[in-house]
């Protein structure tokens, strides 16, 4: 099983900053991606952003490219999101999200594990 621990979450007014971090524990060993989704009220879980554990290959959706970066710390099992310039509409709760695959890296149902979610809410 592989357990997924999101912290950093929280309120930020609009033009500020957060990071959020995601650390993975368990039998994470054979697993090729970790992503970020956010769901905001009313609406469907997006694609954000993801990495792969064995290459430098970044992956955004096209609404956070160039204030969003996705990145990693193998020895420590964690990846982080940080966000700058952030927007109201950035507001949602934020899940990580671990795959097995390599495939189909923004696709939602090619991951396999998830986090429990964290609020991030941007004020105008």
């Amino acid at each position: 099983q592989v357990q997924l621990v999101e912290s950093g979450g929280g309120l930020v007014q609009a033009g500020g900053s957060l990071r959020l971090s995601c650390a993975a524990s368990g039998h994470t060993f054979s697993s090729e991606k970790m992503g970020w989704f956010r769901q905001a009220p009313g609406k469907e879980r997006e694609f954000v952003a993801a990495i792969r554990w064995l290459s430098t290959n970044t992956y955004y959706t096209d609404s956070v490219k160039g204030r969003f970066t996705i990145s990693r710390d193998n020895a420590k099992n964690t990846v982080y999101l940080q966000m700058n310039s952030m927007k109201p509409e950035d507001t949602a709760v934020y899940y990580c999200a671990l795959g097995m695959s390599s495939t189909t890296i923004r696709l939602e149902r090619s991951y396999d594990y998830w986090g429990q979610g964290a609020q991030v809410t941007v004020s105008s």
